[in-house]
């Protein structure tokens, strides 16, 4: 059995399953109600029920939810099942500022490694704190000595069982080489997040140009993953450039998303493909390829994601096209400063 949620006063509609709850489904669905631990302990998805009847596991009140609040018509989305219909007067989150970051220890699920440079981290936060982000932010990690990491999330809102990073292995990177020579499944780390603007605007009818360099990829990832589930409209064409085909670490998910997905189009870029990848695809650089495929970019909203000179050589090309500044999205990530000076002492050149 199904029950129709309605929220005012946006007028959004979900469906929740029997014996799921209203929080559970709507992040499900790809709607965001403001929340915080996910189990009744902290008040953050406390909502005026309008109309319908909700219930509570065992039959109890959650700790936050005091009874003179639930006979006044309050709510714990996170734990209120319904017995009915519902019309909810709830605020949903559209914007970075609408979201409070949360500092918590996470513990690490798995290490996987995607290539030569690049691997998958998975973590795992406390069983009483989850994370309300909005696809395409980022998290910081807080060091021992108080210096922090950033690092993009890779997993939908939706998907939010674990948290989903994309970490290359810089040389002279303290911290990344770290974590590809000695951290360990079930070590403990702390983090701070989300933050950032960069997200995908859901509420834009306009086709949708995403550019990743490198593991720029790991934020559109998400935004993709999410598009999909809630059903996005606006067609999306993902480029993708990097040196050589293993640095495409997950060059065969696009690839299932185009055969999947309704509108959606990938276009790999090599800048310096090797004989053995007997590449027949663009070559090049990434920017070249967007504007090869799209001279104009008036009607656009572009996402850009990857080293700085990739994002700033975009950013200036794609306006030089008829982009409208206000249209132009972009995370451009860059090394810390302490690996910019061993770089600089290695002679090496700034990138991701």
């Amino acid at each position: 059995m199904t029950f129709e949620v309605r929220i005012r006063p946006s007028g959004h509609r979900f469906l929740v399953e029997e014996g799921e709850s209203v929080l559970d489904a709507a992040l499900r669905q790809g709607i965001h109600l403001p929340y915080g631990c996910r189990f009744g302990g902290c008040g953050e998805c406390k909502t005026r029920i309008l109309q319908g009847r909700v219930r509570y596991p065992e039959g109890e009140l959650p700790e936050a939810l005091e009874a003179s609040e639930a006979a006044e018509g309050l709510a714990l989305l996170c734990q209120a099942q319904p017995e009915t219909d519902l019309e909810i007067e709830a605020r949903e989150v559209r914007l970075a500022e609408d979201l409070k970051p949360v500092r918590t220890p996470t513990k690490v699920v798995s290490i996987e490694r995607l290539s030569h440079d690049v691997c998958r981290l998975r973590l795992k936060l406390p069983e009483t704190i989850r994370m309300a982000f909005l696809p395409g932010q980022y998290i910081e990690f807080i060091l021992d000595d108080g210096r922090r990491r950033a690092f993009s999330l890779a997993n939908a809102p939706h998907d939010d069982e674990t948290l989903e990073l994309h970490v290359r292995l810089v040389e002279g990177g303290a911290f990344t080489t770290w974590v590809f020579e000695k951290l360990e499944p079930k070590a403990v780390l702390h983090i701070e997040g989300p933050f950032g603007s960069f997200y995908l605007r859901e509420d834009s009818d306009r086709p949708v140009i995403m550019m990743a360099g490198g593991t720029g990829f790991a934020p559109l990832k998400g935004m993709i993953e999410y598009a999909q589930a809630i059903g996005f409209r606006p067609p999306i064409h993902l480029f993708w450039g990097a040196r050589s085909r293993e640095d495409l670490y997950l060059d065969e998910l696009p690839r299932r998303w185009a055969q999947s997905m309704r509108g959606f189009r990938y276009t790999p870029v090599l800048s310096e493909p090797r004989e053995s990848d007997q590449w027949t695809g663009e070559t090049g650089l990434v920017v070249g390829a967007v504007l090869k495929a799209y001279p104009e970019l008036a009607d656009f909203d572009i996402y850009m994601s990857g080293p700085p000179a990739m994002v700033e050589s975009g950013r200036t090309a794609f306006l030089a096209a008829g982009a409208r500044e206000d249209r132009l999205f972009s995370d451009a990530f860059d090394f810390a400063a302490d690996t910019r000076c061993a770089l600089a002492e290695q002679g090496g050149a700034a990138g991701q």
